[in-house]
């Protein structure tokens, strides 16, 4: 059995959803929007050590746990339900949320079956030096990077690329979604800041953007032609544009993005890489939650359908 776990009209739930109706592969969803009718239990030892427990949702058939063969689960957390955000952090209803997508999660690192994707690969995401030193050894270059809440060492780092003419970006360190930008005068100007929060800070790479989607061993890239420093949020300046067009990577390089996710534990990953004027090929990050629905739209490639695949054994 095949379950999917999240909110069902979420943009790359609901194109696997479809895809699996497609191809005529029975699913079970799952609507977190339902979580007080959510009931999971389980045993992790099981009969013969094999995890056992059911997965239930009121008026519907229960899910046995160990016929689960494929999960694809983006779980949201209490904060994405306005009827939960305005309770008390101790109030029942809010620790039952808690409680039913940490089980979620423990039962999704012991599911037998395919899934997408299992918490020790998730988890690399959330230090991205840790993840930086995986890439490297994967064959990809990486940019110099600085991850510091000093300010005369960010100054030193900024200062040290513009003598040799190169433009410094900076991000969040962490899984926590961040807006890329260059650093400007201003930002040098209250680089105090730094000592409550540290932040990242990269050497600008020349070239062209590709993202990378690996479901399994199967890879999908997206050429990524933008007027803006970060290409997701380049429409929100005037006159600011991004194209997006299926690409096909090199193979060696394709292997290698093949190899980086699988080193990294995540059978579904979204590569963000760039090719420099040279022919190198420079990651960034790998996103263990990729929102491929975004690129599947703009390009018709189809990784909804590879997803579902993929699941389906």
């Amino acid at each position: 059995m095949i379950v999917l776990a999240g909110l069902p009209d979420e943009p790359p739930l609901a194109r696997v959803a479809t895809a699996l109706d497609d191809l005529g592969i029975a699913f079970r969803m799952i609507d977190q929007r339902r979580h007080a009718d959510l009931h999971l239990t389980f045993d992790p030892a099981g009969a013969q050590g094999v995890l056992q427990g059911n997965l239930r949702c009121a008026g519907q058939d229960d899910i046995a746990l160990e016929e689960v063969t494929g999960l694809y689960q983006r779980l949201h957390s209490d904060e994405s339900f306005p009827e939960l955000c305005k309770l008390a952090q101790d109030d029942p209803a809010r620790q039952r949320f808690s409680r039913f997508v940490t089980l979620f999660t423990v039962f999704s690192d012991l599911c037998t079956g395919r899934v997408l994707n299992r918490t020790p690969g998730m988890g690399t995401n959330n230090s991205k030096p840790f993840q930086a030193q995986i890439i490297a050894r994967a064959g990809f270059g990486i940019p110099r990077t600085l991850i510091t809440n000093a300010p005369e060492r960010a100054r030193e780092f900024v200062e040290d690329a513009t003598t040799q003419g190169r433009e410094v970006i900076f991000k969040s360190a962490s899984a926590v979604r961040s807006i890329v930008r260059s650093v400007t005068a201003d930002d040098l100007a209250r680089l105090d800041h730094l000592r409550i929060c540290p932040v990242q800070f990269q050497e600008r790479v020349e070239g062209r953007d590709v993202r990378v989607h690996v479901v399994g061993s199967e890879v999908f890239a997206t050429r990524i032609t933008t007027t803006g420093v970060d290409y997701r949020y380049a429409s929100r300046d005037e006159g600011g544009s991004t194209e997006l067009e299926p690409f096909d990577l090199p193979p060696e390089v394709a292997k290698r993005a093949v190899a980086l996710s699988q080193m990294l534990d995540l059978p579904l990953a979204g590569i963000d890489l760039r090719e420099t004027p040279d022919g190198d090929w420079v990651c960034f990050e790998v996103n263990p939650s990729p929102a491929y629905s975004y690129y599947e739209a703009n390009t018709g490639q189809p990784i909804s359908t590879e997803i579902a695949r993929y699941l389906a054994g």
